[in-house]
Parts: C-alpha cells; structure tokens; sequence
C-alpha cells in the first residue's frame, strides 16, 4: 500500500493536478527548455540525478536521456509517478527510479547522489532548512544542488507561498552549500546552482 499521509511539516501536493498543465505547457518548454537547466549544472553521463518534487518528469526524462545513472524521481503523488513511468516507457528509459513520499522519508543512501534538481517544489516546504540538510547529506563531495523557483511578489493577493531570490540564497548557504552559478531564465522565474564541497 502506498504510503499517503502527510507529516505535519509537509505540504501536501494537492494542486498537483491543476499544476500539470503549467508543467506541460510548450510555452514554458519554449522560455526555460529542461535542457537549458542541464546544460548549465556541470553533468556527467556518469551522474545520478534526484529530481526532487518531479511532477510530470519534466526535468526527470531530459535528466535520464542525458546520465547513465540512476534518477530518481521523487513525489508525494502517485499520479505523478505513474505519467513519468508512462514517459519512460515510451522513451525507452530504463534509469528511472520512481519514489512516491515527501522529503522525510528519504530511503536514498547518503552521498550517493551528483545532482539534485530541485524545480517548484522547496516553497512548499517548512521547515526549509531541515530539508536543504537532507539533501545535502545525500549529495556526493563536489555534487550539485540546482533551485528552480518563483520570485516572490510583494502582492496581498498572492496566495502561492514564494521564497525569494535572497532568502533561497540565504537558506542554501546556511545549509553549507556554495553558490556557484544563478540566472534568471524566464520573467520571475530564478535558478540557483549551488555546490558541495568536497
């Protein structure tokens, strides 16, 4: 049986499914390609990959067609996993590894991973740091943590939870992790390339 509860630190994904058509839309595929995000977070056909929060796999297939290493696709949702794997067969991809469950229940060996993408995901967290922790744990010496998000609008009618630009910054440097890389891809959209030292 799958495990659906959420733990009271843990957001769940219940927008999930008005999310999918943001996620696929050939517009956003057109601003801020997956492969753009790949190209610029340093990767090796030898990596393992997390793509934490994967959604639909938009970053999870590209990730897969590029590495010879496991990725793993991580979410709270079912559904989710089920159209990646769908994806995957279709693609003929055999390095895909699906993991249904929310960022506590991470069964992924410590420093085990090269890169963890991290795409729309981390603001629905709290505690954040606790989280960054995690995944730095599971990042190799010298991996890569890379952040896509929202910029925060200082809007009253906001009701999307954002963590800006300079707190995402803060969040990763005070989790230990070096900024190396970050660029703005599309209109509010940012991406934080971070790195563990070896």
């Amino acid at each position: 049986m799958p495990n659906n509860h959420s733990k009271p630190h843990e957001k769940t994904h219940g927008h999930h499914h008005g999310k999918i058509s943001y996620l696929e839309n050939p517009e956003r595929r057109k601003a801020f390609s997956p492969e753009t995000l790949l190209k610029r977070i340093p990767l090796k056909n030898t990596d393992s990959v997390l793509d934490f929060g994967a959604g639909t796999g938009y970053f999870t297939i590209p990730a897969a067609k590029q590495v010879d290493g496991d990725v793993y696709a991580l979410d709270t949702d079912l559904s989710m996993l089920e159209m990646i794997k769908t994806k995957a067969a279709k693609e003929e991809l055999t390095n895909i590894v699906p993991i249904q469950g929310g960022e506590g229940e991470l069964s992924i060996p410590k420093e085990s991973i090269d890169v963890v993408i991290a795409s729309l995901v981390l603001h629905e967290i709290d505690p954040l740091a606790e989280t960054l922790m995690k995944i730095k744990e599971l990042l190799k010496a010298g991996g890569h943590l890379a952040v896509v998000e929202l910029e925060s609008k200082k809007k009253p009618d906001q009701k999307a939870p954002r963590v800006s630009l300079a707190g995402m910054e803060k969040e990763i440097e005070d989790a230990g992790l070096c900024i190396t890389d970050k660029f703005f891809p599309a209109d509010s959209l940012y991406v934080l390339i971070a790195r563990k030292q070896e």
